[in-house]
């Protein structure tokens, strides 16, 4: 083919997130190559390009055609289901890639198969780059926002395409060069991570004032709207707002009364609360939020459960129609002011908990992640984008050593100045028998996150009792065993004590 023929980059996997995400290349002048194992799916993508502005985008219908068409060094994105596809699909294209050429995934992969990845094609001579992407369909045409990690040399390759294709915020494209190794893949499933608990803290928001405070949809839809124009302004609360306000066109009433309670999840949140035990770091919030969702799948036993509890007498405030309760004994103005700044202090607990792992699985295998840098990439394109962010990246180019955001002056002000209604809430929720483990836990992370001195001291000498796993002392230094069984039963009740 001659020079000038050949494409920019190329991408392979045209689901709609790899159409979206090649017109939005093509869109800002990078001519692309586009390729499908299913045929058809390429013809769709050359349609939607002609149609959407006669965009540079060339089909391509066979591996060695796809390679071929793109100019060196090459760089192909690929866009399929995580696991053995991605491997297939790499198996297919580096038949045809030369050394020097570059592989970029950006699915929600596992950072360790990046990684094994990274080594096997090296072997080949190629880069390779695991690139988290975020925004959905949506973001992937008009501005997702972008987490590679890997070859740094591959990310130069295509850095002013990353650049041009990315959401914009005041400060820059939201994409940066992450850092070595699986690091994209890792940040990108920790903020799915941190958008789990988003999404959880919003719904207890919902269920509580809908449930505890009597509130409508059309009043919900309202409340959101309006605290999408205070602190808590981001997607998630924006389009809360809009779901509140659908009516059902099948039927009467609102459409979010219709779906059922079960969320599906496809592993991120999974894989961040295992990496956070993995690495000894509380993120109770998340894995909260991770509950919930399995939880919510046990449909049919939540509602023999139900059945059974009520027929066994559960009381007044505990039970789904006790509407008297409820609405004798609330103040609507004062519980909607309290769950904005429940959800405002639940949230910076949560977010806290995700930057905690990132910097501890950072430490672990010397990525040097700048946390400031990650919340200002998340401001614009992805799933939690939020005015929200642009305080964090602020608190963390004050102190990029900063060991939590509880930490940082101005979030421990408002953590401390919010606790009062965040209190409430929680008691209020807990005697009307409304589950809140996302606020709860946030709430308990806090309490104990903040407290000098914890039981903890109770438990080591439990440990030490039964398993002489022996315990530090605060009076002075040293490992140190006692025999608790003997000396409790020789000096007798009350004696230890008086020793």
């Amino acid at each position: 083919m001659e020079s000038a023929a050949l494409s920019r980059i190329g991408l392979a996997g045209l689901a709609v997130m790899g159409q979206n995400l090649a017109l939005n290349i093509a869109e800002k002048g990078f001519p692309i190559s586009v390729y499908n194992r299913t045929a058809s799916k390429v013809d769709e993508t050359v349609d939607r390009a002609c149609n959407e502005g006669s965009l540079p985008l060339t089909g391509q219908y066979t591996p060695r055609d796809f390679v071929l068409s793109l100019e060196r060094p090459r760089s192909v994105i690929i866009l399929v289901k995580a696991g053995a596809p991605v491997d297939q699909t790499i198996a297919a294209l580096s038949d045809h890639l030369e050394p020097g050429d570059c592989i970029i995934d950006g699915g929600n992969e596992w950072y360790e198969n990046t990684e094994r990845r990274m080594s096997q094609v090296a072997d080949k001579g190629l880069l390779y780059l695991g690139m988290g992407v975020s925004g959905g369909e949506e973001g992937a045409r008009n501005g997702p926002s972008l987490m590679p990690g890997g070859s740094h040399e591959a990310y130069s390759n295509v850095q002013d395409i990353l650049h041009k294709i990315a959401a914009q915020v005041e400060d820059g494209p939201c994409v940066t060069y992450i850092g070595e190794g699986g690091s994209g893949n890792f940040v990108k499933m920790v903020h799915n991570g941190i958008e789990y608990g988003d999404m959880q803290l919003i719904s207890e928001a919902y269920d509580v004032l809908k449930n505890v405070g009597g509130l409508s949809n059309s009043e919900l839809g309202d409340i959101f709207a309006e605290w999408n124009r205070g602190e808590l302004e981001s997607f998630l609360i924006e389009i809360t707002a809009d779901i509140f306000k659908v009516r059902d066109e099948d039927g009467e009433g609102f459409l979010v009364d219709k779906i059922l309670d079960k969320t599906g999840m496809k592993g991120t949140g999974k894989w961040t609360v295992q990496q956070a035990a993995e690495l000894s770091i509380a993120a109770p919030t998340i894995a909260a939020s991770l509950d919930c969702r399995y939880l919510s799948g046990l449909k049919e036993e939540r509602e023999s459960a139900a059945a059974v509890l009520k027929e066994a007498g559960l009381g007044l405030g505990m039970g789904e129609h006790d509407n008297l309760w409820r609405l004798s004994s609330v103040d609507k103005k004062r519980l909607i002011d309290d769950v904005r700044q429940a959800l405002y202090a639940s949230k910076i607990c949560s977010y806290a908990q995700g930057m905690n792992l990132l910097r501890a699985k950072s430490n672990e295998k010397g990525w040097n992640l700048n946390l400031g840098e990650l919340a200002r990439i998340w401001k614009g394109g992805c799933i939690i984008r939020a005015v929200f962010l642009d305080r964090i990246k602020k608190a963390y180019q004050r102190n990029p050593n900063l060991a939590s955001l509880i930490l940082d002056p101005d979030f421990a002000r408002e953590m401390v100045q919010r606790q009062p209604a965040w209190r409430r809430v929680v008691g209020l929720a807990v005697s009307a028998g409304i589950s809140t483990p996302g606020m709860c836990a946030s709430l308990a992370y806090f309490d104990t996150y903040r407290r000098s001195r914890l039981p903890a001291n109770l438990v080591q000498a439990q440990r030490d009792l039964f398993g002489a796993h022996t315990y530090e002392r605060v009076d002075r230094p040293g490992a140190f065993h006692t025999e608790w069984t003997k000396l409790a039963r020789k000096t007798g009740p009350g004696v230890a004590a008086l020793n």
